[in-house]
Order: C-alpha cells, then structure tokens, then sequence
C-alpha cells in the first residue's frame, strides 16, 4: 500500500478500533489490578472510541484535524491507567504526523517513536513491563520502506517485549500472565497492520482464565480520576499535589485540558485538593475491593451455571455505587448531568451472564435509553426488564429486595413495591435564581428535593437535611445518607439519630458529587 491520505489515517485508527474491541475480554482477564471502570481492555477501547468519535467530526482531508481527532479524542476519552498512558502514546504521535500531507513510512517511525517518547514522559515512576515497554521495543524496532513493513516490524518487537513482560513485573509472572495493557498496544498495531492489508476482523478468541483470581486486593481502595479544564499551572504542579494520596498515578493535559488518575484511600481529599487547579468537568471514584470481588464471581461464573436473574444498576458516587454492588448489582456509571449512554448500559447488560436481567435506570433522563438497551439486549439473547426507578433511592430499596436465585415474575412485584414506597431526600445548591412552586431560591442556596421535588431552601445543606426527613419519615423506619464530597456532616449521624430517635440511622460517605447529601427513608 503507499503512503495514507489523512483520510486513510483515520480509517485505519476507525478499523483497529474494531480490531481492538474483538480482543477486549481476553485483555480484562489477563488484568492483574482490580481496577472498577471496566479493567484494562474495556478502559483502553473507550479511550479509542472516543478517537473514533472525534475522527467522525473533523475534517479528516486535513492531516491537523486528523491529528487533533487522534489526540483531543484519546485524552477526554480517557479511562484508567492504561487508557491514560494510551492517550498520550497517540498525542505523541498525533504531534509528529500533524503538519504532513501524507503517512510516510519515514513518518510512521517517527511518529511511532514520539509515541513511545511521550508514554514515559507522563508517568512520574515509569515502570517496566508494561505498555510503555511494548510501545518502546516496537519504536525501536520499526523500519522500512513501505507502511506494511514499517508496522510489521513493529509488531514483531512489541509482540517480543509482550513476552518477556513477566520477566520485568513479578506480579505478572506470579499470575502467569503478560502485561494487559502492553497485549492491548499489540492488538492496536495488529489492527493498524489488518487495515493495510485489508485482513478481515478475526474471531473473538475464549476467555478461561481470570489473572485477578491469583490475588486478594490493592493497598489503596480507590480508583479515582478526574478531569479539567481551564488549567493554567504546569502539570508537573499537579502531579505533585497529587503524588501524595495514592499509587498509579498518572496525570496529563493539552490544550488547557488535565486528566488524572491515581488509587488512593482518600478519594474526597484528594479531590478537593486538585479542584484548586482548574474546573472539574467529571470525576469518578471506585472501590476497587469490589471490583475484585465482581471479577472472583465471573471467574467462577466460567465454571458455574449462572443464576436464573441479574441485577443492572445505574449510580452515581463510590459510595452508591458499593451499596449497589453490596446487594448484587452490576454498576453502570452515570446519573445526574451524567447520563449513561445506550452503549454503556448494553455493555453492562452483555457482561453478566444471567439470561435475565433486571434493569434500575435510578434517573427520568436514563429511562429512554434503559428502554433502548433493552430492546437491543434481545439481539443477544437477554430478556431485559427495566424497573422504572426515577431516583437513586427507590433503585436502593428495589435492589435491596433482589435475590438472583428467584425468577423476575417473583422479583418485580416485590421490588417494584419497595421502590414505591421508598423516599429519596436530595440536598444540593441552587444553579441559578429562580421561582418555582411557590419558592424563590438564590443562586448558590441550599435546596431539598423529595422524590425528584423541589419542596424547600434552607440557609445550610443539614438544615434542609432534617426538614426533608421531618417532612418525610412517617412510617418509615430506617434512614441513611449518602455524603457527598461538598458536605460538612462531621457528627451528623448522632445529631440524626437524637432528632428522629424512631429512625435507625446510618450515615455514609460517597455520594453524588453535585449532592450534599443523598438520603434514602425506607
């Protein structure tokens, strides 16, 4: 083949997408760290994905655009550490090919090497046997006279320096595995070379193994990331301001823009602490233990006749998001400003093995796509029943009534009851002044929710706290309260607990970050 047009850069990066999404469940089983939003190959394609849908908005006759797609794409896209170091491999290449006409193969080693280069610059304590590895050797190794052959030879040393992974990394060799996100840059540069020759896309190959079974779990509880804008100190500032919290950290930028990722034990702190730099756009906090605890089950699931019924949930904060996990749920990110898309909720959907599955949207703007997702999930043999939950607290008090062992005509009428019955009390801050059944609200003022309605300001986020379970509590028995990282709630639960003494209390951290307080009356 001769040199590419813009054009055909961009195909070839939409094709290996397509490649790569073949490979993605042997890479998240050959994942040795219980990393929550999807482990290293489902981390790695999102960031792809995200290339793809910036490639499908440029102008892909100008190489800059192309270049920008390539770069811009793979950093908002971003997911975890090997998503992260990914989206700088391709900005290191997207800077060497961005003022060409066309990929040479002159070019491609060049570009391939800026890559590589750019890899190990945004890691503070770049480590061996990984991705950066990989794309290092396969720089290395690259050359000749054709793009053919420049790819092949870099695939031969990529696919080389995959092997000897084990070798750099005890932990890898101890599972006996090689290095996730290195096997997925060899499956990116397969996908390169399959577009040159116009291979067609292989097979999806079986999954038997699950590297994490070797292991219990991380030191730092937490996978958290972040991302910004309007950035104007060095990122090297930033990093330093973060190093502290946790491992794995990684933290990049272009264009005015910083993603972070890092495990920490103290993800609301950690967060707080960056927020200074910049606004935050999306943040995420996981609890990785969790996680782990999901993989062990589709380890065993291999080998094990799944339950006749799954549990899909949507939430929003580390701390829902673990409840959720507590009573069964598979979690899918997402809610208020926030929304999942169609794409996530069937790939939650697709992931567990149950041929039912019981769907909790817990957001009115999540309730069309949830409709969607189930009607595609039939294409893949899912019998999908979605629970219209409109709020995080009716989805608790539904999950809570969830047994996967029992049968969705025995499931719904219970959990659809307990979902009605439950109250969702929401405290945040006005966005903007307003009136609205009767309240004037100021810009920046605490507000009540109940149910999804505004029925109440107050002059702080627990003031209005306690109106709304004063409001609310008759009948019920038990409240709990999600804290999010705005709140000041030290020594809330005793002062609930000695104002509502019929109510048993609990008060945890992790709720929704827009959120005060998320509380659940049952």
């Amino acid at each position: 083949m001769p040199d590419w047009r813009p054009e055909e850069v961009a195909e070839a990066f939409r094709y290996a997408t397509d490649w790569f999404r073949v490979y993605v469940e042997e890479l998240n089983a050959l994942n040795v760290y219980p990393v929550p939003d999807g482990d290293t190959g489902t981390n790695m394609l999102l960031t792809l994905e995200s290339v793809r849908r910036e490639l499908d908005l440029a102008d892909t006759a100008r190489m800059s655009e192309v270049a920008r797609a390539l770069s811009y794409g793979a950093l908002l896209g971003a997911r975890g550490n090997s998503g992260v170091i990914l989206s700088q491999i391709l900005k290191g290449f997207a800077e060497a090919i961005k003022r060409a006409d066309r990929l040479t193969p002159a070019l491609l080693v060049q570009a391939l090497r800026a890559g590589a280069e750019t890899g190990y610059k945004a890691v503070m304590k770049p480590v061996e046997g990984t991705i950066l590895t990989v794309a290092r050797e396969a720089a290395t190794r690259a050359a000749g006279e054709s793009l053919e052959e420049v790819l092949r030879t870099a695939l031969e040393g990529a696919r080389e320096a995959l092997e000897k992974t084990p070798e750099l990394l005890p932990i890898l060799k101890q599972a006996g595995v090689v290095d996730a996100g290195g096997a997925g840059y060899v499956r990116l540069l397969e996908g390169l070379l399959g577009y040159a020759l116009r291979l067609p896309l292989p097979e999806p190959p079986k999954v038997e193994r699950y590297a994490q079974t070797a292991f219990a779990t991380e030191e730092y509880g937490y996978c958290t990331e972040f991302l910004m804008e309007g950035v104007e100190v060095p990122i090297e500032r930033i990093r330093e301001a973060v190093a502290p919290f946790g491992d794995s950290l990684l933290v990049v930028g272009a264009e005015g823009y910083v993603k972070g990722h890092i495990h920490t034990n103290d993800p609301d702190r950690l967060l707080a602490t960056v927020a200074r730099f910049g606004r935050m756009l999306r943040t995420k906090v996981e609890d990785m233990s969790e996680q782990h605890t999901e993989i062990l089950a589709m380890a065993g699931a291999l080998e094990e006749a799944p339950p006749p019924t799954a549990l899909v949930a949507v939430a929003q904060g580390y701390g829902l998001a673990k409840a959720f996990r507590s009573l069964g749920a598979r979690v899918v990110a997402g809610g208020q400003t926030d929304n999942p898309s169609v794409e996530d909720l069937l790939s939650a959907l697709r992931s567990v093995p149950s041929p039912r599955v019981i769907l909790l949207p817990n957001n009115p703007n999540v309730l069309m796509a949830a409709e969607q997702a189930k009607e595609l999930a039939k294409a893949f043999g899912k019998e999908v029943h979605v629970l219209p939950t409109r709020t995080m607290g009716a989805g608790l008090a539904a999950a809570v009534r969830f047994q996967p062992e029992l049968p969705v005509e025995e499931l719904l009428p219970e959990m659809e009851e307990a979902a009605a019955r439950a109250r969702t009390l929401e405290v945040t801050w006005a966005s903007r002044e307003a009136e609205l059944d009767g309240l004037k609200v100021a810009k920046g003022q605490p507000i009540g929710l109940l149910d999804g309605k505004l029925v109440l300001v107050g002059e702080t986020p627990e003031e209005v706290l306690k109106a709304l379970v004063r409001l609310a509590q008759e009948g019920k028995e038990v409240l709990t309260v999600f804290q999010g990282p705005g709140a000041q709630g030290e020594g809330l639960a005793e002062a609930l607990a000695r104002e509502f003494p019929d109510l048993v209390v609990e008060v945890l951290p992790g709720g929704p970050e827009l959120y005060a307080y998320l509380a659940v009356l049952e």
